[in-house]
């Protein structure tokens, strides 16, 4: 019996796929199916971490494929961003080549593995064909006032002289430079995505098919909420153009009568005036601009305060309530001001426990006394209001409503609904970006490039050696005529945020080659996109800014849908077990590669020994595949030991998909030997065996039984039980000796497309030594048949007293008498209800059966 070849055999397969352009995207008019992963960054080399994810795509492209549908599958690079200016500075090679042979490189890697994708379509977002377009959109959302300029806190990298994103900010420090960074306003570009956010929250409503922690993680980084918007009147001297008194905002209204201090944010124009008039102020203030600008980070950090000594009135009870400045209040939320209620706020009771601030409780859960308080956790709860004057009694809804009723009535506020959600700052102080459109004039200000000059390429012709954009140093590149006015001016020097780069891409894909940013006629074919796949790290921002933009841009008349993914999985990620010898100097582990390891038990312990100098190594913990820990695995090892296919298989089979797979050999390996297998049975196959009719029968029906199971798997995303019951189904075709004729012809050809969506060289082989004609790839998804699919049997558990003691097989259907009795005849049952007698028998028919003995 011939061994099946993978290294023969995946190249022989690929080469037929791509002489026959067998995955360019057909428009026939058959139903469309988008599927689409998130499009990767060009870093150099992909690992078996990455190919999960493509790799899932590719099962769905496939299946649907074969369903009858036509796919698109397309691939590209998300290709600017720090990372390539960085390699150049600690390099000194440019962005542009060390992104484009890293696109190479990875490029061949992803073939090996057999995706299904329409490289045809394939682009870079650093493409000036790709940006030029991004540019010509952006300026129509010009034109409809979505993009505006205004200052902005960002991230300042003092050394670096550059604005950091939020995660490049390590411990408050710059994450290059190791600088202590600081919070400093600058003239930003923006995107009105506030005008959307009711649209983005309701119309999560209708994306059923999306992951729901998804969906919540989504409305609450918008944080749509309701609340109160009054104004606290100064007790004594009011600062300078508030003495009307100082607007806050809160959610909070039913807790009024907690209020322990009224807090302002560092950049509060209050504080600001009392900054200048107090340099120990303007110091405290300057302190509170260090570190990180999200508002993770500050409300993460220690919280520090500054008392003013200014005081205002509460508005129901006229208490003196102290005003202090405080480091964790955002200017941009609500109105830069806040009360504080510490006891059922965290943040506000870290900070009075640290000045020994009052401290009221005015919610108490159910059950408590007047006398319940708080101790270091705020109590954030449900429960009744109390300490509350004509709030008692009243639940927290209840309260928040009367709160803002009387407040109303005062004429000192209104009730107001406001969002966590800011515009978005796509302004970025770096050269490997998309440019901005824009050139500022003195005289015009900001005009529009014309269109005929798009796109605005980026000048090749940079260095690196000094800190900051070298596009502002560039001799030349920026320095222009108005187009307006034809007097001298300058282009914008600030790039685009590479979410911007993100955000429309699946559009581009449907037509890459369109004159007009986007081909309203294919991507009204193609989009929405069926069928997105990508990290849950992405759940946040990549996704909102493209819903965002795919909104704006249906509003402009470019696109026709107003949210981009259909449906949306979030996979989990490949993780392997880490290996090092010693530490460096700095006292960080020296990692070592898996293929330089050898683990073996030794007298019950695991022992990791370095195959290239026979080093003993210590193992480290089980983590994300990352070249830095040098975990990974590539697809060219794979191929060398046991073939994609293998590598394939066990990243999709080990575990649920939405959970993390931790790669090990013997988990390959056993996916190899299924390969063999599954081989086994195609080359063994005798077409002239004609075999016996009840074994025929039993096989008929086994078969279609799986392709019922594997169907429904693949459909629900559940590849780990459809790969599960592909390895039954290997197990029952090749114990079916005495099957043959039709019904082992039906079997095998039905297991060849059933395997071809997660082994699809290895299905290619096997279609042709069946003899069949042409490619599996164009072979229609088996059906099954609902009667013979049906299980004639059903597996009972039994329970004894309320736990399982034994399980019982039964003609589906059973009647519970029958049941009863043969419960009862059963050994094993018998020897567990020795000593005891039966008082009880409960038969859920095709369920459960359930004894109750004493």
């Amino acid at each position: 019996m011939a061994r099946y070849e993978p290294k023969t055999a995946e190249p022989r397969q690929q080469a037929r796929w791509a002489e026959a352009a067998a995955f360019v995207t057909k428009d026939t008019g058959r139903p469309k199916y988008y599927v689409l992963e998130m499009f990767p960054y060009p870093s150099g080399n992909i690992h078996m971490g990455h190919a999960r994810n493509y790799v899932m795509g590719d099962v769905v492209a496939r299946s649907k494929r074969a369903q009858g549908y036509d796919v698109l599958h397309p691939m590209g690079w998300d290709a600017f961003g720090m990372p390539a200016e960085n390699a150049a500075m600690e390099r000194g090679i440019h962005p542009k080549g060390w992104t484009y042979s890293n696109i190479a490189n990875m490029r061949e890697q992803l073939k090996l593995l057999g995706l299904s994708l329409d490289w045809s379509r394939e682009f870079a977002t650093c493409d000036p064909e790709y940006y030029g377009k991004q540019q010509a959109w952006f300026l129509e959302l010009y034109r409809r006032g979505l993009v505006y300029r205004k200052d902005g806190v960002v991230n300042w990298d003092p050394v670096d002289n550059t604005v950091l994103a939020n995660e490049q900010v390590i411990d408050g420090r710059g994450w290059r430079s190791g600088a202590v960074v600081e919070k400093r306003k600058l003239n930003q570009w923006f995107l009105r995505i506030t005008d959307y956010a009711d649209d983005l929250i309701d119309g999560l409503k209708t994306l059923d098919r999306w992951p729901e922690k998804v969906r919540l993680m989504q409305e609450n980084w918008i944080g749509r909420s309701k609340g109160l918007q009054m104004t606290w009147a100064f007790s004594g001297q009011a600062p300078a153009g508030y003495e009307t008194g100082v607007e806050i905002y809160t959610t909070r209204p039913d807790t009024l009568f907690g209020a322990s201090f009224l807090g302002l944010a560092p950049d509060h124009p209050i504080s600001k005036q009392l900054a200048e008039a107090d340099p120990r102020v303007a110091d405290f203030v300057a302190e509170c601009r260090k570190g990180g600008a999200s508002q993770a980070e500050i409300e993460q950090a220690e919280k520090i305060g500054w008392d003013t000594s200014l005081k205002v009135l509460h508005p129901f009870t006229g208490a003196e309530i102290p005003v202090w400045i405080a480091n964790f209040i955002l200017s941009e939320y609500g109105t830069g001001a806040i009360f504080a209620c510490p006891a059922h706020d965290q943040r506000d009771l870290d900070f009075a426990r640290k000045y020994d601030l009052p401290v009221i409780p005015v919610v108490r859960p159910e059950g408590a006394g007047d006398d319940f308080a708080v101790g270091d956790e705020a109590y954030t709860g449900p429960g009744s209001i109390f300490h509350s004057d004509f709030l008692d009694g009243l639940d927290i809804e209840t309260a928040k409503a009367e709160a803002i009723r009387r407040v109303e009535a005062a004429g000192t506020g209104q009730g107001a609904t406001i969002y966590r959600l800011r515009d978005w700052g796509v302004s970025r102080q770096r050269y490997w970006g998309c440019p901005i459109p824009i050139i500022h004039c003195p005289s015009c200000g900001p005009v529009e490039v014309p269109a005929d000059q798009l796109p605005v390429e980026l000048p090749e012709d940079v260095t690196f050696d000094v800190p900051g954009n070298p596009l502002d140093r560039h001799p030349t590149w920026k320095h222009v005529k108005c187009p307006s006015c034809g007097q001298d001016a300058t282009r914008e020097t600030d790039t685009l945020d590479t979410f911007v780069d993100s955000s429309w891409y699946f559009a581009r894909f449907t037509d890459p080659k369109a004159a007009e940013p986007i081909n309203t006629e294919a991507a009204n074919r193609w989009l929405a996109v069926d069928q997105y796949i990508g990290g849950v790290e992405h759940a946040v921002l990549h996704l909102l800014y493209a819903r965002f933009i795919t909104r704006a841009l249906s509003d402009a008349g470019m696109l026709a849908v107003k949210e981009p993914f259909s449906g949306l999985f979030t996979q989990g990620m490949v993780v392997h077990e880490t290996y090092f010898e010693g530490q460096d100097e700095v006292g960080k582990p020296r990692w070592v590669e898996p293929t330089d390891v050898r683990v073996e038990t030794v007298d019950g312990q695991r022992v990791a020994t370095r195959l290239s100098n026979g080093a003993r190594l210590s193992i480290g913990d089980i983590e994300k595949m990352s070249k830095s820990k040098k975990n990974v695995v590539a697809p060219q090892e794979i191929l060398e030991s046991h073939g994609v296919d293998a590598g394939r298989l066990f990243v999709l089979s080990d575990s649920p998909p939405e959970r993390d797979v931790q790669w090990t050999p013997g988990g390959v390996e056993g996916a190899s030997r299924f390969v063999q297998r599954t081989w086994s049975l195609f080359d063994a196959y005798d077409p002239g065996f004609v075999g016996e009719d009840k074994a025929n029968a039993e096989l008929l029906r086994e078969t279609h039984k799986a392709i019922k199971a594997v169907s429904e798997g693949v459909e629900g995303f559940r590849f780990n039980s459809a790969i599960a019951k592909l390895y039954a189904f290997v197990a029952t075709v090749r114990d079916s000796a005495q099957a043959g004729g039709e019904a082992k012809r039906q079997a095998l050809s039905a297991l060849a497309r059933l395997i071809a969506p997660f082994t699809p060289h290895l299905a290619e082989e096997c279609w042709t030594r069946l003899g069949e004609d042409g490619m599996v790839l164009d072979a229609p998804w088996p059906v099954w048949d609902a009667a013979l699919a049906a299980d004639d049997e059903v597996v009972l558990p039994i329970q004894i007293n309320g736990k399982r003691r034994a399980e019982i097989r039964v003609a589906r259907g059973m009647e519970p008498a029958e049941v009863e009795a043969l419960v009862l005849a059963d050994e094993t049952v018998k020897a567990r209800l020795e000593g005891l007698s039966v008082k009880k028998i409960v038969v859920v028919k095709d369920r459960i059966v359930n004894l109750v003995a004493g």
